[in-house]
């Protein structure tokens, strides 16, 4: 059986979004998108006919990497940054926890 929506959309892993919306969203390019994905900083989930779908976690680092790139970093080196910010964040998170 299928998720309750309001748990679906309160998770913020959940990818509710389309490319199209996600793009939107961003106001970014689809390509912009996919540039994420191929530089390992999202992995879109695929729906079962293969089209990526993104959650509003993807969507905040997709958002970052945007305003990175327009403020003149290469995607290359923003995808990296904003991954190393996440892991230190996420062990900070963990450390915390202990």
């Amino acid at each position: 059986m299928g998720q309750n929506p309001d748990d679906m959309f309160g998770d913020e892993n959940y990818p509710a979004y389309t490319i199209g919306q996600a793009a939107e969203m961003l106001g970014a390019t689809q390509d912009f998108l996919r540039r994420l994905d191929e530089a390992k900083l999202i992995n879109p989930h695929r729906s079962g006919g293969g089209h990526r779908r993104y959650s509003r976690y993807q969507l905040r680092l997709a958002a970052r990497a945007r305003e990175m790139v327009d403020q003149g970093t290469a995607l290359e080196a923003a995808c990296r940054i904003i991954i190393l910010e996440d892991q230190l964040e996420e062990a900070l998170r963990q450390n915390k926890k202990q």
